[in-house]
């Protein structure tokens, strides 16, 4: 986990408006970066804000009244200390989910955001166009992640080759070494020599060459990509230092209407870059940065959510990994166990130490305050929640100065067994029954009338079998009134548990057509694709719903019961589940029962203590937090916390020449 403090300094930093010389091409830029001079709050580029050891965020606006462009924008830059050794890029390797073929299946697709988080990430954003294999237009907005694509021409990645430069389209390249000495090459073709190369991408043109805005050559074309369009573009300072990593929102009326070439070469001049090219944009511009508490955040607003309800998959990224901004609090580090949790910090004063915690970012709870002043930090956290997430602040004062870090984040362990409760062939027995006002689900209900046992999974289908779901075995009766399924159908079965029911988690999967009510020894457990609670269900109710896209049961739905629910209900020795399936339309042809279910309980991981002796000093050591270290004169006690208390790794005793046993305490 990446934590970085959230007390930053903030600097304004001034760069050269590089834009005077594009200016000078043409009558109208000249106007325009006039009136930007003029009017020099209607296009701002905002201070740079570090955010990451090494690499620093700013916001640009342009309103269309007094601006410096024609076009409503919003900006965001990220500029990229090269010479910051903790920066590493990372391009999208090579397909793996199927087999690599050169310019065929070359790059696996994803949301920059699961990109971001999938390879833990500090910063992502989409970088070359992509293609689906065989084809040569843009591929479908809703894709699923994992889509193979093909990328448009170089793109490496930790030195090897994913993409390789094979015509003249897509020609402007951006090199890099493994140490990140930059080139940028404005047309890559013939091809220059990849040798020494550890990442690269390309883009389909450069908008600033040397100093100059060459995005102004295409102001009169009419091919769609030289129009009003959000934009992702990279740029490289004069000395090479600097990458920028830009975005332009647009197709947000009222937001950001998106930019012309001319003004995306600006924008990189305005911040300080030399060269720049145009990357993939429209519904793919997309900048994603790592939160402190290690999730995604984004920064632009990419234009594909709104447009579809989600973040387009695209083919090659572009991320990087970089350290905290270094700050008052440092070297902050959680261990955590199932229900406790030891938390250590640094400061670069010394400072009194209190912690901030709770399962919101609200952080209710607070830790004591210790007012001992030092460097060195560790707050014990006791009476947590196995498999819980938290959020955590450190907090320290010097006098009347009171510091405190951003808001990080940590989960808790799961110390837990596995055991199989029953299987989707589970044999249930089965009725069509007009069952309203009978108590069936109880366990003492008689369902012997109901028949024998029948595995599953069970169906009724007027059409016959399906031969896309699996694992069909007991075919179940239709209406003879209406030649098609019932509405409703009644199953039980028998499990058995052994042990103690607090703690444990129920997990099932089920292959249902449509809805279903679930009852653990009489009590309703859980509803699928049915009208919630406290709605009353009876024999005629329709469910609202279905899970799989094509309506029948050949997709498994997955989902886990906890808590009270289940420790109050679930018995040590035999068990009842009863569950009701009910069609989503009267007149459906088909419907599908099947179940598996497997269970977790809890269990005790006793910790590792570890011992070296050097002279008269013995230093114990253990790699599991919340844990308090104890010590007595005998084996058998008494036991009493060694004075501190201690609770953080390692710690070291000096030999006072009597026998003290050590123990580690929860």
């Amino acid at each position: 986990m990446q934590l970085h403090p959230q007390t930053v300094e903030m600097k304004e930093t001034s760069a050269p408006f590089h834009n005077r010389r594009a200016a000078c091409l043409m009558t109208m830029l000249a106007l325009l970066f006039s009136s930007a001079i003029l009017a020099p709050a209607a296009t701002v580029l905002g201070p740079w804000v570090p955010v990451f050891k090494g690499i620093e965020h700013a916001v640009g606006t342009n309103t269309t009244t007094g601006g410096g462009f024609p076009h409503l924008q919003v900006v965001h830059f990220l500029r990229v200390d090269l010479t910051d050794p903790d920066v590493q890029l990372y391009a999208s390797p090579r397909v793996t989910n199927v087999t690599y073929s050169a310019n065929f299946n070359e790059v696996a697709g994803y949301t920059t955001t699961n990109f971001l988080k999938r390879n833990a990430l500090q910063v992502a954003i989409n970088a070359n166009s992509f293609y689906q294999p065989g084809s040569s237009s843009s591929p479908s907005y809703t894709l699923a992640e994992g889509t193979v694509f093909n990328a448009s021409q170089l793109l490496i990645s930790r030195g090897q080759v994913v993409s390789s430069q094979d015509s003249s389209d897509d020609p402007s390249v951006l090199m890099f070494t493994s140490n990140n000495v930059a080139t940028f090459i404005a047309t890559n073709w013939p091809p220059r020599s990849t040798a020494g190369i550890y990442t690269a991408f390309a883009g389909p043109y450069s908008v600033l060459v040397n100093g100059v805005n060459v995005g102004s050559n295409y102001i009169n074309s009419a091919i769609s990509i030289h129009g009003l369009e959000p934009r992702t573009a990279y740029g490289l300072s004069q000395n090479r230092r600097y990458l920028f990593l830009l975005t332009i929102d647009g197709r947000q009326p009222g937001y950001s209407d998106g930019a012309l070439d001319w003004e995306t070469a600006a924008w990189l001049l305005l911040a300080g870059a030399w060269d720049g090219a145009n990357m993939d944009g429209g519904g793919s511009t997309c900048m994603v940065m790592q939160d402190s508490t290690g999730r995604p955040l984004p920064l632009n607003r990419e234009s594909a959510s709104p447009a579809v309800g989600r973040e387009r998959t695209v083919g090659p990224l572009l991320g990087i990994y970089a350290k905290p901004v270094p700050g008052f609090f440092t070297n902050i580090v959680v261990l955590a166990d199932d229900t406790a949790a030891t938390v250590t910090w640094s400061t670069i004063a010394t400072s009194t130490t209190q912690l901030r915690y709770g399962p919101t970012t609200n952080m209710s709870l607070t830790t004591p305050l210790n007012s001992a002043m030092v460097t060195n930090h560790a707050v014990l956290l006791t009476n947590l929640t196995p498999n819980t997430e938290y959020y955590y602040a450190a907090v320290s004062t010097i006098g009347a100065n009171q510091y405190v870090s951003s808001n990080l984040f940590f989960m808790t362990t799961n110390y837990v067994i596995s055991a199989t409760l029953f299987d989707i062939t589970n044999a249930w027995r089965f009725t069509t029954d007009n069952l309203d006002g009978v108590n069936w689900k109880a366990p003492a209900y008689n369902d012997l009338p109901w028949g024998d046992p029948a595995p599953g999974m069970l169906w009724a289908d007027y059409r016959g079998a399906n031969i896309d779901i699996p694992m069909l075995q007991t075919e179940m009766p239709l209406s003879p009134d209406t030649g098609f399924p019932y509405v409703t159908y009644y199953f039980r079965t028998h499990f058995p548990f052994a042990g103690v029911a607090p703690g444990v988690e129920i997990q099932l999967q089920a292959y249902l057509d449509d809805g279903a009510v679930l009852y653990l020894n009489g009590v309703e457990i859980q509803r699928l694709h049915m009208a919630a609670a406290p709605a009353v269900i009876n024999n005629a109710t329709l469910a609202n719903g279905y899970f799989c896209a094509t309506g029948n049961a050949a997709c498994p739905e997955d989902f886990a019961i906890s808590g009270p629910i289940i420790s109050t209900n679930l018995v040590n020795g035999d068990n009842v589940l009863a569950v009701e399936v009910h069609n989503y339309n009267a007149g459906s042809p088909d419907v599908t029962f099947g179940l598996a279910a497997n269970c977790t309980k809890p269990y005790t991981l006793n910790p590792r203590l570890g011992m070296t002796r050097s002279g008269t000093d013995v230093t114990l050591s253990w790699d599991r937090g919340g844990f308090l270290l104890q010590e007595a004169s005998s084996p058998t006690g008494p036991w009493v916390n060694v004075a501190g208390p201690v609770f953080s790794s390692p710690f070291t005793a000096t030999n006072s020449g009597s026998t003290r046993f050590f123990r580690l305490a929860k």
